[in-house]
């Protein structure tokens, strides 16, 4: 017995499932208002039934569908069916938990392979591992400017495609789950990806944009060395491991990877949000560097490596823990008996304490936040002045303006989109301050289509990155049917990327008058302008109530023909006697 397919919002079909998490499935699906494949996630059932996550799922996914970008899966739609239309009266109380009734997310349908699959094979090569790299940090830096942390990095949210792009998943979806499950402890049915955790998410601190770095680096190390930083027995032990062990370097696992690259994977893996790169574009420029620039040797590794992480945990940890198991070593044979026995015990207690409040003092120096300097500047409010304007200020406040240039749809060209450090931070006089200044909006530009059949006129718009918009039929005598006749906007046109283009389309049809009582003529030639082949038929003399050579009927109907059709009028040449 066949089953009636699922229809969501009376849209979208819901096929076989192609994915799943722990927190939704994924469905192929089809859009039957557009007539293209899409992919719905739809929450899991359990999930479902806590208000306050379909809420910020709801909210976040529609955070996401506003982010257009190549490295990034887009976000089409995004639904509740708890909700209420304004047509679909009261619901019934307890909806949410109702089978059938969870949120959904319509997302691109995105044909390639999982990274996590890539890696599965072995390491990558260097070119690869960068190359990849660098689309995830890509699309990074497109969803920090506009204040989305992704907060889930990891293999199995990045989709290489069948021509090796990279596609960045679950935009938005993890600002949810990190809400709703907070600690470690609660790993195993919703988060599920502790090998990728920051320091910062381990502890349950608040995370911000070097929270994704922290976890696109422990992805870096994964795909040049083909194993993960850090590994253990249960989430919990690696997310210790995240806060106080000290990581490898890639180059002392497989000695024929660059050297350069381990002092960028082990800055992105700095405990200290604030060690690590301060964003996506100067990761992306330190890979860049490590590749064409000079090779670090082991003893500035080591330094790096000092600076970063202190300069053994590993060895402090090891000593405590000796010193724990001593104390409780009871297979020593007992020689004296009365106090010398205890002093020794209580010698040994005391070197415990001692060593272990010398460790805790040594950590917290290492936490210790910078103190800020006696001869400190604030950083003004620069967002949205002239560039020119921005320079002065920070001149005038005796700091050394850094401009750099990226795009921006929010800020015309020349004006300052943000700085680094940012508008009130305390810095010392003399510092560089990172100026990032609007080059414009990203623009593509429209290809020619008219002239092309729709077919080809869609894949000219899908290489160019823009979509089909609205498709209106119009007669034309000169055009096949499917052809382009014109596009809004014109060929050449700049519009923002993703943009829709609308399209007139000939129809292959043309438009014919009744033409009785015309005069054979003036029939003709109207025929003939419409492209129409004109077949003349005398019916001899006229009768009564006729005129000569005037149209007296037509082999077609009037309305809509086929263009280059054959029209037959026929006539009378001469007058009754």
């Amino acid at each position: 017995m066949t089953t009636e397919p699922r229809i969501l919002a009376d849209r979208y079909r819901v096929d076989e499932v192609i994915g799943h998490g722990g927190m939704a499935q994924v469905h192929r699906g089809y859009d039957l208002t557009l007539g293209r494949e899409v992919a719905i996630k739809i929450l899991d059932p359990e999930l479902a039934r806590d208000m306050t996550f379909r809420t910020r799922f709801r909210l976040e996914a529609q955070a996401a569908s506003r982010m257009s970008h190549p490295s990034i899966v887009r976000v089409f739609d995004a639904g509740d069916p708890s909700i209420p239309t304004p047509h679909s009266g009261p619901q019934e109380t307890g909806s949410a938990a109702q089978p059938g009734r969870e949120p959904y997310i319509v997302m691109e349908l995105v044909r390639g392979t999982l990274l996590k699959d890539v890696i599965a094979a072995g390491a990558l090569s260097v070119e690869d591992a960068i190359r990849y790299a660098d689309g995830i940090l890509e699309a990074l830096e497109y969803s920090h400017r506009a204040g989305v942390v992704h907060r889930d990095i990891k293999p199995g949210n990045v989709m290489i495609t069948d021509n090796g792009t990279v596609k960045v998943m679950d935009f938005g979806i993890a600002r949810a789950v990190s809400d709703s499950s907070s600690t470690v402890a609660e790993t195993t049915q919703i988060i599920g990806t502790a090998a990728y955790f920051s320091p910062e998410q381990a502890k349950g601190e608040g995370v911000d944009s070097r929270t994704d770095l922290y976890s696109t680096g422990v992805v870096l190390y994964e795909m040049l060395t083909g194993r993960q930083p850090f590994r253990g027995d249960s989430p919990v032990a690696v997310a210790y491991q995240h806060v106080s062990e000290t990581p490898v370097p890639p180059s002392e696992l497989d000695e024929e990877l660059p050297r350069a690259l381990d002092a960028v994977v082990l800055r992105a893996l700095a405990k200290d949000p604030y060690q690590r790169f301060p964003d996506a574009a100067s990761f992306r420029t330190a890979l860049q560097n490590a590749v064409s620039g000079d090779a670090p040797s082991k003893k500035q590794i080591g330094a790096l490596t000092s600076e970063l992480y202190g300069a053994s945990p590993r060895q402090a940890q090891e000593t405590a823990r000796s010193l724990r198991q001593l104390s409780t070593d009871t297979t020593m044979t007992r020689t004296q008996s009365g106090p010398p026995v205890a002093w020794i015990w209580a010698g040994v207690a005391l070197l415990a304490v001692l060593l272990i409040s010398v460790l805790f003092w040594v950590v917290s120096l290492s936490l210790r936040p910078p103190s800020t300097p006696t001869a400190s500047v604030t950083v003004p409010n620069l967002v949205g002045a002239p560039v020119d304007r921005a320079t002065a200020e920070l001149e005038d406040a005796e700091l050394v303006p850094d401009v750099r240039h990226e795009s921006s749809a929010d800020f015309a060209a020349d004006q300052v989109i943000r700085t680094l450090p940012g508008t009130g931070a305390k810095v010392s006089k003399g510092e560089s301050i990172i100026v990032y200044v609007s080059t414009g909006a990203d623009t593509v530009e429209v290809p020619v289509l008219e002239g092309l059949s729709q077919a080809d006129a869609e894949k000219a718009l899908a290489d160019a990155g823009l979509v089909l918009g609205t498709v209106r039929q119009e007669n034309d005598p000169r055009a096949q049917a499917g052809t382009v006749l014109s596009a809004d906007p014109n060929a050449g046109a700049q519009v923002a990327p993703a943009a829709a283009v609308n399209l007139v389309v000939a129809n292959g049809m043309v438009t014919v008058k009744n033409m009785t009582k015309w005069p054979m003529d003036a029939a003709t030639e109207q025929l003939e302008e419409l492209g129409l082949t004109v077949n003349p038929t005398e019916l001899g003399t006229c009768a009564e109530g006729q005129f000569p050579d005037t149209v007296l009927s037509m082999s077609v109907a009037p309305g809509e023909v086929k263009i280059l059709s054959t029209v037959g009028l026929s006539y009378c040449t001469a007058a009754a006697d």
